[in-house]
């Protein structure tokens, strides 16, 4: 049985102003998807795509700040939206309390989908080609953030067999018992797993939209099975069907994927036969 570390949430204090940990593993998810990004403008169709079609890195960095636009503003929307909608609408001005926590990444997903809408439109490029360039990018930054929530010792797992070897009692959680270390499973599926998975995937010619939807399947399907060890919020339980609100929000996102897929695949079909 270990103990969690307890590190401390400030990486360096400068005076009044502390660099917490958890914000320098943001600043790291974002070097990291401008690292993989300028990678993915070696990939087809972005290499060989001309005109107003054409990618570059401007595109890239203004794709960033968008999404990190939409990270922000979607995931606190989300986390006050499906987690706490009645407390949010009694006490609407702490929406914007960000500093006391609460983030939400379907909502983080969607506010990134409208970020994509946004830079699509304005730059005339497909929406879908859009998404599958920016898919494979986001895993390493969602391994950065559960990084950040393993230090943080926050988002611990349920209470795991006390034979378990890498069960650890996590000091916050109220009691010395061991639990999943589930910011460190989620880490290793959502992040580098998927990440893998999906830059593999996308390193070959897909039918346009295929990479996002397979981002979509990808971590629905992961994340659906690391809430079965994570513990689910206190102010919420399980709710229907013995499941949590991450795994409740998981489904459509899987349906969702699906469905993209095949409609792509569809498409193209249809295009090849007409031509």
């Amino acid at each position: 049985m270990l103990i969690h570390p307890q590190i401390n949430p400030v990486a360096l204090q400068l005076g009044p102003l502390a660099i917490h940990w958890y914000g320098l593993t943001y600043l790291a998810a974002f070097a990291l998807f401008m690292f993989l990004g300028l990678r993915r403008l070696k990939h087809e169709p972005f290499v060989s795509a001309a005109g107003v079609h054409a990618w570059t890195r401007r595109d890239v960095e203004d794709i960033l700040f968008l999404g990190v636009m939409g990270v922000v503003i979607g995931g606190r929307l989300g986390y006050c939206l499906f987690y706490k909608p009645g407390y949010y609408m009694s006490h609407p001005l702490e929406i914007f309390a960000v500093w006391q926590g609460g983030m939400s990444f379907h909502g983080g997903m969607l506010g990134v989908i409208v970020a994509e809408f946004w830079f699509a439109h304005s730059r005339g490029k497909p929406l879908l080609q859009v998404a599958d360039f920016v898919a494979p990018c986001v895993p390493t930054g969602l391994a950065a953030g559960r990084v950040g929530n393993f230090i943080n010792g926050e988002l611990w797992g349920r209470l795991s067999d006390p034979a378990l070897p890498w069960g650890m009692v996590f000091p916050g959680s109220g009691a010395d018992l061991p639990r999943h270390p589930s910011q460190i499973y989620q880490f290793l599926l959502e992040g580098l797993l998927l990440f893998v998975l999906l830059w593999l995937y996308a390193r070959k010619p897909r039918k346009q939209g295929q990479v996002a939807a397979a981002f979509l399947v990808g971590y629905g399907v992961l994340r659906f099975v690391a809430e079965f060890f994570r513990e689910p919020d206190d102010f919420l339980g399980l709710l229907a069907l013995g499941m949590s609100m991450g795994q409740w929000l998981c489904l459509p996102m899987i349906a969702g994927g699906i469905a993209l897929w095949y409609w792509s695949n569809n498409r193209a079909a249809k295009t090849a036969a007409g031509k």
